[in-house]
């Protein structure tokens, strides 16, 4: 495994196993360790620069949320998701998206609308500039809000669990072409409903979202694939 983490600064006030587990969750996120990715604890505290109780601690804790797998006698590795697992991901995703605008619809406050409207102005500015960081950040902020509004906290808590599962292909997922301002042009539909107190018109726009969602994920997956398989046959 080449060297791809940077050293920790170890200033922060949260436990070291916190911020071990933080840095490799985005690190995973971000595709600097990439799905089928082999990790091995040694390297990576090296190149953290802490100890490898903290990162075996962050390993363990990564494997329960979804993000490596645990080989018995072969090693841990970056989970890497199937065609199956995102289209069953995507089944309930859909479904509880379309219900948390639909109770938006009839739930929300005229400030978290407000907050909606701003965050999709917001969002517009960012895809002008080309900054993903803020995109991708805008974007989870802009749906958390709308899930708050569904004022439903177990369905909230769903939808989390669900969505912490593809959150690592979120920035390749909207950098895929043309993805960006379809994305936004959806959102701004979906609040335009909830605004209007639509319940029927959010649902549905709240699933042609999710379902364009799901198919630009599996392209730009399959993209990964084969940049993978490329890399690969130029290394032998």
């Amino acid at each position: 495994m080449e060297k791809k983490l940077t050293p920790i600064k170890l200033d922060s006030y949260q436990p070291l196993r916190e911020v071990v587990c933080e840095t490799l969750r985005d690190a995973i996120r971000k595709g600097v360790l990439a799905p089928g990715e082999r990790l091995m604890e040694i390297q990576l505290a090296e190149e953290l620069g802490v100890s490898r109780t903290p990162v075996r601690e962050a390993i363990r804790k990564l494997e329960l949320e979804g993000y490596v797998i645990m080989m018995p006698r072969r090693g841990t590795y970056v989970a890497n998701l199937s065609i199956r697992d995102v289209n069953e991901v995507f089944e309930i995703r859909t479904s509880l998206d379309s219900l948390a605008s639909g109770l938006a619809a009839e739930r929300i406050t005229d400030e978290e609308l407000e907050h909606l409207q701003r965050l999709l102005v917001s969002i517009g500015e960012y895809i002008e500039e080309g900054d993903m960081d803020k995109i991708v950040e805008t974007d989870m902020e802009f749906h958390d809000l709308l899930y708050q509004a569904s004022r439903n906290s177990r369905l909230v808590g769903i939808i989390f669990n669900l969505r912490e599962q593809l959150t690592r292909f979120r920035s390749t997922s909207m950098s895929y072409p043309g993805r960006l301002k379809a994305t936004h042009e959806e959102h701004c539909r979906i609040v335009e409903a909830i605004a209007k107190g639509d319940v029927k018109e959010a649902q549905a726009a709240s699933e042609y979202h999710m379902e364009q969602a799901e198919h630009t994920l599996l392209a730009s997956m399959e993209e990964l694939k084969k940049k993978a398989a490329a890399k690969s046959g130029k290394q032998q």
